[in-house]
């Protein structure tokens, strides 16, 4: 359905193309080398027959080239522009990511937009374009002038963020509307996204220090303009239904549903204890990652990796990343959240404890390289964080009653990316107050215990949250039959967050 209800997008279907099942086995390649190559290439075809290339484009271009490729891109062009051209102490440069990070704090607002404001009555395409040309513009600007002061280069840079977070708000939009018309495909819908982000960013880490290495950090976010064109184009050829005769009046009202709709699930204390918990586990988790970047860097106390280097390791942790929702996926996914939380958080302030070696060079001790103790680090890391947001991810999606689920899902994401924020923030501030800057590493080890330390914190805090598993019902039964909120609003679904979420630094 529409976001008014009004004119269903005409499907493939109409013209009587073969269902999923038949698809398969009409295309199914044999076995060998050509199945291997051919199994995803008919797959492929299999979706774009169903739900329109043009869906299958967004997909790919959005999650794969943009957030997958292009967020590895920007992390790594990112760091190293702060460090030598900026100039930034490691304390600043961590509260600078946390601002550019505001845009995915309000997504709420933008899915709202995308769903209930069409615009030359169409309510994906034009949010597309903006989010494209915003992209754009932001990448040129920030690239073309090398001695950008700094407020102009975060104000670009918090525009870049933007364009990408609507990007991905109006794409999960459109995954939830083919999710319905198309339940049979929901699975292989996710499994496009996470396979596109998945492998973008592979891509994207393995030659990013590279890049960085020849055309320089600057040279590097001005290529982000280059996944921007491509969002616009996809506002271009997305195939959607058109909203004639759109009454801007009933906007208000239908932010005013959401927003009371919201506030009388939030105020049961089965959702909003959870919620205290998911915000306070990532907020004490302190991000001092910057210190960390600037100490492997270093050429004097640090073991100055360079730029190659270092975008090879953020690949390897891409694989504990991926590696980390497979276990999840086949081993953990039906435990109780409870004893889920208790051993991912554990274990997430454990291996904080491969930090405190590595800058205490207790490894050379054991004749283990810097760069082997580093690359297992960042893979150890990755795949208990991953382990760590996955049983919260589904926690979340089981708090939203029916009619809102969109609406309350993208606010659980933004108080979660609140918590992120706070995160950064508070580490930007513990490195300030025990001096870890540019040159100065004496008490980096200081703070890398601080916050171990306050990572197994939120264990005492488990009682927030439910025994239940996740195969069991976690609303009290007095939410679910809710009138305000059983009545859905328009449209049933406004905002999914991201199929494929990042956990770096969570």
């Amino acid at each position: 359905m529409l976001a008014n209800g009004e004119n269903e997008l005409p499907t493939h279907g109409e013209r009587e193309l073969p269902t999923h099942g038949e698809i398969v086995q009409e295309n199914e390649p044999n076995g060998g080398i050509c199945g291997f190559v051919g199994t995803p290439v008919y797959w492929f075809r299999m979706l774009a027959m169903e739900m329109h290339w043009s869906f299958v484009f967004g997909v790919v271009v959005v999650y794969g080239i943009s957030q997958g490729l292009g967020g590895a891109l920007y992390r790594v062009g990112m760091e190293y522009y702060m460090k030598d051209v900026q100039k930034v102490q490691p304390s600043e440069a961590q509260v600078y990511s946390g601002i550019i990070y505001i845009p995915w704090i309000v997504k709420p607002i933008w899915g709202i937009l995308t769903d209930v404001v069409p615009i030359f009555g169409y309510h994906r395409s034009p949010y597309f374009i903006f989010a494209g040309a915003l992209g754009v513009l932001s990448s040129l600007f920030l690239s073309l002038y090398k001695k950008l002061h700094l407020f102009y280069a975060l104000l670009c840079l918090t525009a870049a963020s933007a364009g990408v977070a609507i990007a991905d708000v109006t794409i999960d939009a459109c995954v939830a509307q083919n999710s319905g018309r198309h339940p049979l495909l929901a699975a292989d819908m996710q499994s496009l996204c996470a396979l596109s982000s998945s492998i973008g960013a592979l891509m994207g880490f393995s030659f990013s220090g590279i890049l960085v290495h020849l055309i320089g950090p600057v040279g590097v976010l001005g290529l982000l303009a280059i996944p921007a064109v491509l969002v616009l184009s996809v506002g271009i050829v997305l195939k959607e239904p058109y909203t004639p005769d759109f009454s801007y009046g009933q906007v208000s009202q239908k932010f005013f549903d959401a927003a009371k709709a919201v506030w009388t699930t939030l105020r049961c204390p089965g959702v909003w204890r959870p919620c205290l918990y998911m915000f306070l586990s990532l907020a004490l988790s302190l991000n001092i990652y910057q210190g960390m970047f600037y100490w492997l860097t270093d050429s004097e106390e640090g073991p100055s990796f360079s730029k190659e280097t270092i975008g090879f390791i953020y690949s390897i942790g891409s694989y504990g990343s991926l590696l980390g929702a497979i276990l999840y996926q086949y081993g953990l996914k039906d435990h109780p959240f409870r004893d889920l939380c208790f051993w991912t958080q554990l274990l997430f302030g454990l291996s904080g404890m491969l930090d405190l070696i590595l800058v205490l060079r207790l490894n050379s001790r054991f004749g283990i390289p810097d760069y082997l103790f580093v690359v297992i680090d960042s893979s150890v890391s990755q795949m208990i964080g991953r382990l760590k947001w996955m049983p919260l991810l589904v926690l979340s999606s089981k708090l939203c009653p029916p009619g809102i689920e969109g609406t309350l899902f993208a606010l659980l994401m933004s108080i979660d990316n609140a918590g992120l924020l706070s995160s950064s923030w508070g580490g930007g501030f513990l490195l300030h107050i025990l001096n870890v800057t540019r040159t100065e590493f004496d008490k980096l080890w200081l703070a890398i215990l601080i916050r171990n330390i306050l990572r197994v914190s939120p264990l005492c805090l488990l009682f927030l949250i439910p025994r239940s598993d996740p195969n069991s019902t976690v609303l009290p039964t007095e939410i679910l039959s809710t009138e305000e909120v059983a009545e859905p609003l328009e449209p049933k679904n406004i905002e999914l967050a991201p199929l494929v979420d990042n956990v770096d630094g969570r």
